[in-house]
């Protein structure tokens, strides 16, 4: 085991952002990921070395995607797998790369650290409201003709995009429970550098008795991270981007980087607009929810990953001053493992439901949908 990890050192969960895996411009062969992400954990072995206990996270993305063509055009010859399966591959596709690379880094460091990835189930609220409006395109593009055919005979949720085609849509629910979360502190404690909640995990609902079972979703990896960062108690959540700070009035002549902002700076600049949803928004306000809970949270280059864990570079918020919430996170490990290893109940999350509801229903608002059982009866001359 690594010893000189284990029980001691702050954590910190880290959260790559998709140019750690695939660059603009590249089409995602396994050689262009396996490069990208031998520099990242290049800049997080710099991280383990420096003293920080780092439980990794990542987007999965074009990988879920690029699972999704596969499926549709080997459709008729091996059978296509659901969304859920798809993100738990990805999870084992990316994790294998991560892993190996960052263990390579580690030996040539020569720092004992196990590394191991964990694949990791995310639960969510069947109630959620995402689930009335899914927006969060995936997969191919399809013509008109085709997403009405998909939308008929699957009752899948489809969106025209920008002119480029129509593409499914599936919800983006907010995550409520890390499932492996008991696995991840121990591991954790004893040492393990742990890769887990990839793409923001796979997104599963409990049903009677507690049962998971698998659901069509997309989970924000971002929004994942702070959860993930609150329950292993983390000093810090990084999140790494490809841009080195974040910014108001991005691309405008008065665009301004911003350093060190309290968490009510922070407020008050996402209030007034200044982090779009698609972009910069999601990372903010994983960023602010961690805060809330007493930890500080780094927005920052992959290229400056120490410098800015080291307050050199990037975004820190950090909370309100005087509010004595800081030392909560400060205080060494041993406040941080009792608070760590609740395995029953755990502060700050939400109870995932025991009702398992219809994720997948129709005529939800924003998308066309259109429900099977009422097609049915059109096609049969009302007959059910």
């Amino acid at each position: 085991m690594a010893d000189t990890h284990k029980k001691t050192g702050k954590t910190v969960v880290a959260a790559l952002g998709g140019n750690a895996i695939l660059q603009p411009g590249q089409v995602g062969t396994f050689e262009e990921q396996l490069f990208n992400i031998d520099g990242a954990m290049r800049r997080i072995a710099e991280l383990v070395e420096g003293g920080w206990r780092v439980v990794l996270t990542h987007g999965n993305g074009p990988q879920v995607g690029n699972l999704l063509i596969q499926n549709a055009l080997a459709a008729r010859t091996v059978a296509p797998m659901p969304m859920d399966v798809c993100g738990a591959m990805s999870q084992g596709q990316i994790g294998y790369m991560l892993e190996q690379t960052l263990q390579n880094h580690l030996r040539m460091r020569r720092l004992p650290v196990p590394v191991v990835t964990l694949l990791t189930q995310v639960a969510v609220d069947p109630k959620d409201k995402a689930f009335a409006d899914p927006s969060k395109p995936v997969g191919p593009f399809y013509s008109k003709a085709e997403a009405r055919k998909m939308m008929l005979e699957e009752g899948l949720a489809m969106r025209e995009d920008a002119g480029r085609g129509w593409r499914r849509v599936v919800p983006s629910p907010e995550p409520v429970e890390i499932v492996p979360i008991a696995a991840v502190r121990d591991m954790l404690d004893d040492g393990i550098c742990v890769i887990c909640s990839g793409g923001g995990g796979v997104p599963v609902v409990r049903g009677k008795g507690g049962a998971l079972s698998g659901i069509d979703a997309v989970i924000d990896k971002d929004l994942a991270a702070a959860l993930l960062a609150r329950e292993v108690a983390a000093d810090a959540l990084l999140i790494l981007t490809d841009v080195p700070q974040a910014y108001i009035h991005y691309g405008a002549p008065e665009q301004q980087a911003l350093g060190t902002v309290t968490l009510a700076e922070m407020r008050a600049y996402a209030a007034e607009g200044h982090f779009k949803a698609g972009s910069m928004g999601p990372k903010v306000a994983a960023c602010m929810s961690f805060v809330e809970a007493g930890g500080q949270a780094v927005i920052g280059s992959l290229t400056e990953v120490v410098q800015a864990m080291a307050g050199e570079a990037g975004t820190r918020i950090v909370p309100e001053a005087g509010t004595g919430k800081q030392t909560e996170r400060t205080a060494g490990h041993g406040a941080k493992k009792s608070a760590g290893k609740t395995h029953g109940k755990k502060a700050g999350s939400k109870k995932a439901p025991a009702k398992k509801a219809a994720a997948r229903k129709a005529a939800q608002p924003g998308a066309t949908v259109i429900d099977i059982s009422e097609a049915r009866k059109r096609a049969s001359g009302g007959r059910a």
